[in-house]
């Protein structure tokens, strides 16, 4: 905070003569306030003590026969989060645990459409995550939160102060415990479902859409399926008729199908956290006024404009023959 040593709150009543009188000093004073507060808010965060550091958990690690983890977010944040806990399970080599919190609520803005509506996650939602996140190597046990010992929470991401609407979401967790995971490296295996090795999987959820974007170009295109809520298909079908849907039983199966697909198109959507994981070909339709999706690693294209976009499935389409 030595930045801000200097630096003195005024007022209402300053404020207004400083408005009044030089509103340039004022427009400045207010920009150094947003930032002062932002900071405010993050030296709180460290000086209680919840940032933590590899030394602090190896620390915690050599106390207990395991590591237990806890997430409530949304089911994308999850999914991010794992090449995080993956890195920690090669630095203790012990056993981690996840649990999933259900019905936290979420501070979502108004015009944002949810599938689970006021919360992060639910009861139907966790049990449709468990299975890939059980079925992979470095998560010992993945379960529904019901008082389970915590050793470490994840939900810290949130309260530290981070610009949550901007930058990555996967190196929220790294700023948070001081752990640089792989993200270029793939961070999710599933078994790939080669029946779809032809087909290019689109995802684009209600939020974070671009309005610069046109997916209708795609109906020139073959062999398409959507995955998603099927609200979203249904719009999606009206501008690509011969678009056909899948409704996966789980996300294991989720994530096999795009495993194994030609190549996936989305959005800043759960979908797409699934292929950033898994490393497929892949393009994001990047959401300008938000952009806290950024992809890694080898076949990752991201974009914001409509003629970047065709350009991308041409290029993609023809290296994927």
């Amino acid at each position: 905070m030595k930045h801000y040593e200097s630096f003195q709150k005024k007022n209402k009543l300053q404020e207004l003569w400083l408005k009044l009188n030089d509103v340039k000093a004022y427009k400045q004073y207010k920009f150094i306030l947003k930032e002062y507060r932002k900071a405010v808010k993050l030296n709180k965060f460290v000086n209680d003590g919840h940032a933590l550091d590899i030394n602090k958990i190896i620390e915690i690690a050599d106390k207990t026969t395991s590591l237990n983890f806890i997430h409530s977010g949304n089911a994308g944040d999850i999914v991010y989060a794992l090449p995080t806990i993956k890195k920690i399970w090669q630095l203790v080599q012990k056993p981690v645990n996840l649990y999933l919190k259900l019905e936290q609520p979420h501070n979502l803005a108004l015009h944002f459409k949810h599938p689970l509506g006021s919360v992060m996650l639910n009861e139907r939602m966790a049990q449709m995550l468990l299975p890939l996140l059980s079925s992979q190597t470095y998560i010992n046990i993945c379960e529904i939160y019901s008082d389970q010992r915590i050793d470490i929470d994840l939900d810290q991401i949130r309260r530290a102060g981070l610009m949550l609407d901007r930058g990555s979401i996967a190196r929220w967790y790294g700023y948070i415990f001081g752990i640089n995971a792989d993200l270029y490296k793939s961070w999710l295996e599933v078994k790939p479902n080669l029946n779809y090795s032809d087909t290019i999987i689109i995802a684009r959820s209600q939020r974070y859409r671009s309005p610069f974007v046109d997916y209708s170009f795609l109906r020139n295109y073959s062999n398409l399926v959507f995955v998603g809520v099927k609200a979203e298909f249904e719009e999606m079908k009206l501008e690509i008729p011969n678009i056909r849907y899948f409704e996966a039983t789980d996300f294991l199966q989720l994530a096999e199908i795009i495993a194994g697909c030609k190549f996936f198109i989305g959005n800043q959507s759960f979908p797409f956290s699934i292929a950033e994981g898994l490393k497929v070909p892949r393009i994001l339709e990047t959401f300008f006024d938000t952009p806290n999706v950024i992809p890694e690693g080898e076949n990752s294209y991201d974009f914001y404009f409509q003629e970047h976009f065709e350009t991308l499935v041409k290029l993609i389409s023809t290296k994927s023959k």
